[in-house]
């Protein structure tokens, strides 16, 4: 991954985490919490790619894991978001553009269910029954319900932010005035060189020649004499 890919990703996960855990934790909304990590996760894959989105998943799940309040294995939600990160990536079209809401509204519901699902299956070969007692029928309901609401405010910016330090004006058009004038400097001096060089050798045949001529011209005014 490219440097400026690397800190925005960072940036952008360490503040998702920082809301996560400091305000939409402490809504106490009934059923799931928004998962304003999951969504910054979905909107770096769509820009990024599978590898890059899986890559951005398993750092985002692993400070998830690793910052309190956890009350989980750590490693769980690493895997949950890396599996995420990647099969949204897959999504992502050619040219990093999408053209309609339709599509990321659709992964961003997928992406809910999905990591709750996978959430809570994972939760259950480690012997966590927390999803049973709560009921999965309505955490799959909120979390998509929640996601799906917070996505608009959360998934265009992130995208547009993204796309801007993917191209990032001011590294690429530098460099490249940089080569052009190194080239440019290269190919002047080298054909100034070639021209004075030219340059030199006429003017010594000019000279041979004008010094032949003086010599010929005092022969023959010798002879006639």
């Amino acid at each position: 991954m490219r440097v400026n890919r690397i800190l925005l990703s960072t940036a952008l996960i360490v503040v998702a985490l920082v809301l996560q855990v400091s305000v939409l934790a402490r809504l106490h909304l009934p059923g799931a919490v928004p998962d304003l990590l999951l969504l910054t996760v979905v909107a770096l894959a769509l820009v990024y790619g599978h590898v890059g989105g899986a890559l951005i998943g398993f750092g985002a799940g692993l400070l998830a894991d690793l910052a309190p309040p956890a009350d989980h294995a750590a490693g769980r939600y690493a895997l949950v978001l890396c599996v995420v990160g990647y099969l949204v990536g897959l999504a992502r079209p050619g040219n990093g553009r999408l053209k309609s809401v339709t599509g990321p509204m659709l992964v961003v519901i997928v992406a809910a269910v999905g990591s709750t699902l996978l959430y809570a299956g994972v939760g259950a070969l480690v012997g966590d029954t927390a999803a049973r007692h709560v009921g999965l029928g309505g955490l799959l309901f909120t979390a998509a319900l929640y996601d799906l609401l917070l996505a608009p405010f959360v998934v265009p910016g992130i995208m547009a932010l993204a796309r801007r330090a993917e191209n990032d004006p001011l590294a690429e058009p530098s460099s490249a005035v940089k080569g052009t004038d190194i080239s440019s400097g290269w190919l002047s001096s080298g054909t100034g060189l070639r021209i004075g060089g030219r340059r030199g050798g006429v003017t010594r045949l000019k000279a041979k020649a004008r010094t032949r001529t003086t010599r010929v011209t005092r022969i023959k005014g010798v002879k006639r004499l």
